[in-house]
């Protein structure tokens, strides 16, 4: 949906993390909706987002009047464990500072992304943006998901004490072509595509998932996050959070099956115990990003995983094997 008919028509937008797997689909999608947006990506290597001093060289370079701040340091259930001082650090004071010298330099509209991972542990399902701060997140994923919620706080205080427009969106679970394959950090679903493939290459029995497989998750492919994000953008206007999912649920067990199955991997699933389930359910109410800006996810999972399977593959033969 391109609501808002030339809302990015003579702006200059700052995308953080747009060189990124959900910025880079973002990128695409912004540059389909004007001829005449200018597009800022302030890449790691030239700014370092959690220092003020590169932050306000981004904005003078720049000249940006809009931002969407997608960056974040992020990994799944291990790489949350084993970096959970870095993940709230790089989180908070990156965000915190962002809005902080957005707002000295006048920027018009400035667009959030929360995650997920800010939900209490056993937030009644499906999860209302309501509930946010009804108690702790899980464990693994609080330190991250904390720093994120902080900039929620942020957002509503600076719409009431300086009239700040921005907004925050709670992305649900992402997956699609460009996502990290790398099974140090990587979720569920690009870390069974990469496990399957490799083994039904090799004619190995079986692969191992972490868990017991019966949490439940929600997913959305990214190119539908990225609609979302755009359409929220220019027709959404006020500070109250709002959820960003497809609405549907499924078990890490029928998941994993299900990725197996379109992978032609025909070995077993071996479930490792010992390692963490994470948050027992996940899944979205996702009413108020359609009454309030008219969105609405359209990808179905099965057919997304099956894109995202052959885009892997055809990277794979591209670089001549992983």
């Amino acid at each position: 949906m391109n609501g808002a008919e030339g809302f990015w028509d003579g702006r200059t937008v700052m995308v953080t993390g747009g060189a990124g797997f959900l910025g880079s689909h973002l990128v695409e999608d912004l540059r389909t909706r004007s001829d005449d947006v200018e597009i800022f990506v302030p890449r790691s290597r030239e700014y370092d987002l959690r220092g003020k001093s590169d932050i306000r060289r981004a904005f003078e370079d720049s000249g940006a009047d809009t931002v969407i701040h997608l960056a974040a340091s992020v990994g799944g259930i291990g790489a949350n464990r084993d970096n959970p001082g870095r993940y709230f650090y790089d989180n908070a004071i990156m965000g915190v500072e962002l809005i902080e010298q957005a707002r000295q330099f006048g920027v018009d509209k400035c667009t959030i992304l929360g995650t997920i991972c800010s939900y209490p542990k056993h937030t009644p399902v499906p999860f209302s943006e309501e509930d946010l701060f009804d108690g702790y997140p899980e464990e693994t994923n609080a330190p991250y998901g904390i720093a994120k919620k902080a900039l929620l706080t942020q957002s509503k205080a600076y719409r009431k004490q300086w009239d700040f427009d921005s907004i925050y969106l709670l992305p649900v679970n992402l997956y699609g072509p460009r996502d990290d394959f790398d099974l140090e950090t990587s979720h569920v679903i690009p870390a069974i595509i990469r496990k399957a493939i490799e083994a039904r290459e090799r004619g190995d029995d079986a692969i191992t998932a972490w868990g017991t497989g019966e949490p439940t998750r929600e997913f959305l492919y990214v190119k539908d996050a990225a609609e979302g994000i755009l359409d929220a953008t220019e027709q959404y206007n006020r500070s109250d959070p709002v959820n960003l999912g497809s609405g549907d649920e499924i078990s890490i067990r029928d998941l994993i099956e299900t990725i197996v199955d379109l992978t032609g991997f025909d070995g077993d699933v071996e479930w490792d115990t010992s390692k963490p389930d994470g948050q027992p359910r996940r899944r979205l109410d996702t009413s108020r990003a359609r009454e309030r800006f008219g969105w609405e996810a359209t990808t179905e999972l099965e057919d997304g995983l099956r894109r995202t399977i052959e885009w892997y593959e055809e990277q794979r033969i591209d670089e001549g094997g992983d």
